[in-house]
């Protein structure tokens, strides 16, 4: 069983808790401490007691908050050694670093990470599945193209955190520059709508569970068109659909596997043999 919220979604500071029952990590830290812990308290969740702290890649809006984190808690953070070596001087010191490679397995006490590597225009950016107690969260976002590697990584997810930034007809109306523009659009930029529908349609299978759009641009989409092009895939799968806020958590979501369902349906073809 894995708890989940994302505590900030958008380009103002990402941060994404997740608990199991031993453990409580936080990836991406984008949000200043205050806003962290108010954020969390808000969901009655403490977050003094963190076993670890994981990151995708250096941009600010994920790694803002981390420096005085990691100094206050003296928490360990996990990031590969080109992201470490690309920090924002603002970071500050981080006294416990531990880097990887993207594709190594961590472990952090009953919670496991698999990255993956994405494109994006970074030094070296990842993404994570998360599992716990036979739960899977897969997490793709601040990517420019849903590789085969990104398919294949999520696939048997039972909640899946995808990235629907724009739309492409507001984009290239939006008042960006022409460079920002291209940026966004690029196979380094940002997951479109469009995007995000065609990779969740190759990822849906019986025990989906959630579904959450995150990092909606607040520009260039809308949560109605990001929730309309989701709802084109899932259509009458019962897998609930949340868009992502910046400026307030989501509710603390809860995803277990569909034991119960398998053992039911095992049942009964063991009854008709």
């Amino acid at each position: 069983m894995i708890h989940f919220s994302l505590l900030g979604s958008g380009s103002s500071g990402n941060a994404l808790l997740v608990m199991s029952k031993r453990a409580k990590i936080l990836i991406d830290s984008g949000l200043s401490y205050r806003q962290l812990r108010l954020r969390a308290k808000s969901l009655k969740v403490d977050i003094d007691d963190l076993s670890a702290v994981f990151v995708t890649h250096e941009h600010g809006d994920h790694v803002n908050g981390i420096g005085v984190l990691a100094r206050n808690q003296n928490v360990p953070v996990f990031m590969t050694s080109d992201t470490q070596e690309n920090l924002p001087a603002s970071v500050g010191r981080i006294p416990r670093i531990e880097t990887f490679d993207a594709g190594d397995p961590i472990t952090v006490d009953g919670i496991s990470l698999r990255s993956f590597s994405v494109s994006h225009d970074a030094a070296d950016p990842v993404s994570y599945v998360v599992s716990a107690d036979g739960a899977r969260l897969g997490i793709a976002t601040d990517l420019g193209k849903p590789s085969l590697l990104v398919r294949e990584r999520l696939k048997g997810s039972h909640a899946l955190i995808l990235e629907s930034n724009y739309c492409p007809a507001m984009l290239r109306k939006s008042s960006y520059p022409a460079a920002i523009r291209q940026r966004i659009n690029g196979n380094r930029g940002h997951l479109s709508n469009q995007d995000m529908n065609s990779l969740l349609s190759g990822l849906l299978h019986s025990d989906l569970q959630l579904v959450i759009a995150v990092h909606v641009s607040q520009e260039n989409n809308s949560e109605e068109r990001a929730r309309m092009m989701a709802l084109q895939v899932l259509k009458d799968h019962p897998a609930e659909l949340v868009i992502a806020q910046q400026e307030t958590p989501t509710p603390l979501f809860t995803i277990s596997p569909q034991i119960h369902d398998r053992l039911d349906n095992t049942r009964q073809c063991a009854a008709s043999m």
